[in-house]
């Protein structure tokens, strides 16, 4: 980590900007649809599909497990692909690393409830009984590790014929196991629910259904792993010509072809993003690609930048950014002033009353200004070229 004074902030040398920016847009939206002031008042775009379907919130995830495969492609170039103690290292320490982040993060929301609700210190510290042990961090280390390991063990021809397995395969699991049934019988539950327990759960509600059913579960961890491994193919795909042209028609085709698969295969396999389904995975693929197509027209070809600046101090550093938003919504969400948490007394007392008592027009200033708040400690590090790097 660094911290160098400079007039205009630039990307670190040897970033793609639309790339920074690509994920900048995700943490930001990321950020923006965590953190609605009431969740029982969100606008239609911002909640995700109950069960099947897609919704634009729907796409903040897989849009950042595509640009970290791309983020992985030009990583593990420096090590020419090679297996080698560095390169095995730097695996194992960034997996092991975002695992404990995503932990610690858990942990915590734990740990300060308990204090404010008046557990002894030993309960609130202690509360790996009940930790949830996946979620989106644990979900990251696991397709960042396992996806890596593939990578410089496969010749790069085998990684679609990986991909496509891992895809196939799957698809016979859910269709075999009652996959897209939000039920006890479901087998993505059944897994989770030997292996990780009922306590290590997450808990969701569909139709007034309530049920241990984790949507970054062990199972559907597969998928995903293929996932990260397109976003993979498709930094080979940019870092193979510097031509920009040939890049954005490159990223544009495929982004087509998974696009209009997925679509397709969503009439047998629907798209779902609680189980990760195939054809969720080859539509947000395909999507992110032609997203980051469309970016590096209007950004490296175009030259329109200035309006990218905002979300590059979100893009620079991505982990960090995703990891503050989760602390700070523990935070305002949990502590109290009176019967009411700080979340509560901005969203209720001054953000409700300022907009006309529209609760769902307030919730929405209430995650707009979060997203704000948020953004000024990553410009402040913009500014600075203070990247924090795992």
């Amino acid at each position: 980590m660094n911290a160098t004074a400079t007039a205009k902030p630039q990307a670190p040398k040897g970033r793609l900007l639309a790339l920074d920016i690509l994920r900048g847009i995700t943490i930001a939206g990321m950020i923006l649809v965590n953190n609605p002031g009431s969740w029982g008042h969100i606008y239609a775009p911002l909640a995700h599909a109950s069960w099947n379907g897609l919704t634009p919130t729907d796409l903040v995830f897989p849009f950042f497990m595509f640009i970290m495969g791309v983020s992985t492609y030009m990583s593990l170039r420096k090590y020419n692909f090679e297996w080698s103690g560095p390169t095995v290292r730097k695996i194992v320490k960034r997996t092991i690393v975002i695992w404990l982040i995503g932990l610690g993060i858990a942990w915590f929301g734990l740990f300060l409830r308990g204090i404010l609700n008046e557990a002894t210190l030993a309960e609130a510290v202690w509360n790996f009984d009940r930790i949830r042990i996946l979620g989106v961090m644990p979900r990251l280390a696991i397709c960042y590790g396992v996806g890596s390991i593939l990578a410089i063990s496969l010749k790069p021809k085998a990684i679609p014929w990986a991909i496509a397995l891992m895809l196939i395969a799957y698809a016979a699991v859910l269709l075999l196991g009652h996959g897209f049934e939000f039920s006890e019988r479901n087998v993505i539950s059944v897994v989770d629910h030997k292996i990780l327990g009922a306590n290590h759960m997450y808990a969701d509600t569909i139709d007034g259904v309530r049920l241990k059913f984790d949507p970054e579960g062990l199972l559907s961890t597969l998928p995903s792993i293929a996932h990260m491994l397109i976003g993979f193919m498709c930094g080979m795909l940019i870092t193979g010509t510097k031509d920009n042209e040939r890049r954005i028609n490159g990223l544009f085709i495929v982004g087509t072809i998974l696009t209009f698969a997925g679509f397709l295969l969503d009439f047998g396999l629907p798209i779902n993003k609680k189980v990760w389904s195939p054809s969720f995975v080859l539509t947000t693929c395909g999507l992110a690609s032609s997203f980051l197509g469309l970016l590096i027209w209007i950004i490296d070809i175009k030259g329109y930048k200035k309006w990218s600046r905002f979300f590059e101090a979100f893009g620079i550093n991505p982990l960090f950014m995703y990891c503050l938003g989760a602390v700070l919504s523990i935070v305002i969400g949990t502590v109290k002033i009176g019967d009411t948490s700080i979340k509560g007394h901005i969203y209720q007392d001054a953000l409700l009353p300022l907009c006309g008592d529209d609760a769902t027009l307030a919730s929405l200033v209430f995650a707009l200004l979060f997203v704000g708040v948020s953004w000024c400690v990553g410009y402040v590090l913009y500014k600075k070229k203070i990247y924090i790097k795992i």
